[in-house]
């Protein structure tokens, strides 16, 4: 064995102890911005209950976070896939094969942003390390003067895109173990963050409760299973009635712990959730107030 690999193979302990530390202290990053998170969040989740679209925005490893993040939006709580864009320097369809140089092309960020129409009530969530990626940096200016509402996560302080963002979260996750490496702590805050960020908006959608995926599409067998728990935990009542409901509520859980619950048939349920803006506590409450005394 050479003396350099031996070397190597001695420091590979302290190299992973770095390692760790730097996941350690990008969640720390996370703690001390959670009130940037929450602004955020709360505008994301008004621009969202006004009809607005939920515009992803980045490049590089911070694009495929980014995505990994809005992909999961229809499946965890009902999101309207149509209203979640992916805007990937290279395309998101090639996101897997990082392509350097299209974290350059300014342009094809503007010409992206133009072909999404009037955004006047869209919200961006742009994401670089560095903060000032050509691409993000050049997408987020385009859309800000489309009207739209920008939220911003980077991992360097005074960054462009930061001074840009109505609503900037700064992720100061410090100096990687492996320098220049955005894959590491700052991809671990970025996950975080964005992990926090939409799913608080969604809660305030009323797409949570009790901790719950309320809104879950069971489009298989494991949500399928998670969703017949919900009824069951919300509602009170066994697997099988839980199934009913969810078969009379055409696989719509919000509906399904409603029917469970006695609101009847599909068509009242759905209208206690129109009345309460799809928020199913509200919902619930309006139906035991309606409730005959002693039922």
């Amino acid at each position: 064995m050479a003396a350099d690999e031996d070397s190597q193979r001695i420091g590979d302990p302290a190299f992973l102890a770095a390692l760790l530390d730097g996941q350690r202290r990008a969640i720390e990053s996370v703690s001390v911005s959670l009130d940037s998170i929450e602004r955020a969040a709360i505008a994301i989740s008004e621009r969202l209950e006004a009809g607005g679209r939920l515009v992803y925005l980045g490049a590089g490893s911070s694009g495929l976070i980014a995505i990994q993040d809005g992909a999961e939006l229809p499946g965890t709580f009902g999101v309207d896939p149509a209203r979640i864009v992916f805007l990937i320097a290279g395309g998101a369809e090639r996101a897997h094969r990082i392509d350097g140089a299209a974290e350059d092309d300014r342009d094809a960020a503007r010409g992206a942003i133009d072909g999404l129409g009037a955004m006047e009530g869209d919200v961006v969530v742009a994401v670089s390390a560095s903060g000032s990626t050509p691409y993000t940096l050049s997408g987020a200016e385009a859309a800000r003067a489309k009207g739209a509402s920008l939220v911003a996560l980077a991992n360097r302080a005074g960054s462009p895109l930061l001074a840009l963002a109505d609503y900037p979260i700064l992720l100061d996750t410090g100096r990687e173990a492996l320098q220049g490496s955005t894959r590491l702590g700052a991809g671990t805050a970025q996950k975080c963050a964005l992990g926090l960020l939409s799913t608080l908006a969604n809660a305030r959608l009323g797409h949570v409760y009790r901790g719950l995926m309320v809104n879950v599409r069971p489009d298989n067998e494991k949500l399928r299973r998670r969703a017949l728990d919900i009824i069951s935990s919300i509602a009170g009542v066994d697997e099988s009635a839980a199934r009913r409901s969810l078969a009379s509520a055409a696989d719509d859980v919000k509906c399904a712990v409603l029917i469970a619950s006695g609101a009847g048939p599909r068509e009242k349920a759905q209208a206690l959730l129109a009345q309460s803006r799809g928020d199913i506590g509200a919902a619930l409450s309006r139906l035991n107030e309606s409730a005959p005394c002693g039922a």
